[in-house]
């Protein structure tokens, strides 16, 4: 289909390969109107495709980043309370009527900026599933009917052609009734072909069979028992760490001594000697 080709055309001159699904899932998020929820494993490029989507359509770009903990206040806006009690002291001594619940002492925050944003703009919501039900709940308002009630102030309507994409590491299982607001979308670690082709774009000077070689080794290194596995990024400096090291073609000793951007604690660095480089 010619829009979702132009996608994936708009995505990779952005330095972001896709693929089918994702293609496909963003042509119906623009079509329908709807949020993407996107989980899968840390490092495999979730939170870099929400901004991509912004580079590639010239949308304006907001993020939440969810934690334990975060808070409306931190989300929405929240009032501004020294200003308030200011005018509130000012309107006493001019002996005038005054409210002091509207727009002018209400401090705006990503979400609601991004709602009343005047340009076609794309809202990240990372790592939903590190905040807690009650902020999700709130958030079923915004992600269905494209509202944002705030107490004491107003109901907000979206105001542009906003992308919402919700990132998950499925820490904690969502709402069902989020699921049901948005296209889902599953973003695994990449296969062989496609890591090949990412490295290419982002490290473009790398000689095709260090890319081809560190990638072997990479997706081999991914199918062990590890605390935690490589992301696409920990691949890309691997190439540019063995480039930097002038280790090319990488010899077994320069592959050891670069291991510390692959393998994050030394337990796995270990499984990874003994179970990879070890059996070259």
């Amino acid at each position: 289909m010619k829009e979702i080709d132009e996608i994936n055309k708009k995505l990779e001159e952005h330095n972001y390969i896709s693929n089918d699904q994702i293609n496909t899932t963003l042509f119906l998020a623009f079509k329908l109107k709807k949020p993407i929820l996107i989980e899968g494993p840390p490092g495999t490029g979730k939170t870099e495709l929400a901004k991509t989507i912004a580079d590639s359509f010239d949308r304006d770009f907001f993020r939440i980043q969810c934690y334990e903990g975060i808070t409306f206040e931190q989300v929405v806006g929240e009032w501004n309370y020294q200003k308030q009690l200011l005018y509130l002291e000012l309107a006493r001594e001019n002996k005038e009527d005054m409210t002091i619940f509207s727009d002018e002492f209400f401090i705006q925050r990503p979400l609601l900026t991004a709602f009343s944003n005047d340009k076609p703009s794309v809202l990240l919501i990372d790592e939903i599933d590190k905040a807690d039900e009650e902020l999700e709940s709130f958030l079923l308002q915004a992600l269905g009917e494209q509202q944002i009630t705030v107490n004491d102030l107003d109901t907000f309507d979206l105001q542009n052609d906003l992308i919402v994409v919700l990132t998950s590491n499925a820490q904690r299982t969502l709402l069902d009734e989020t699921k049901d607001r948005c296209l889902y979308l599953y973003i695994d670690y990449p296969d062989y072909d496609r890591e090949v082709n990412i490295i290419n774009k982002r490290v473009p000077l790398a000689e095709p069979n260090l890319i081809n070689d560190v990638v072997e080794k990479t997706q081999k290194i991914r199918k062990l028992d590890l605390s935690k596995k490589p992301s696409i990024r920990a691949t890309v400096d691997w190439v540019r760490s063995l480039i930097a090291l002038n280790e090319i073609p990488p010899t077994r000793e320069a592959l050891e001594n670069t291991l510390n951007v692959i393998a994050k604690n030394e337990d796995d660095k270990e499984k990874i000697i003994n179970e990879v480089l070890n059996k070259l």
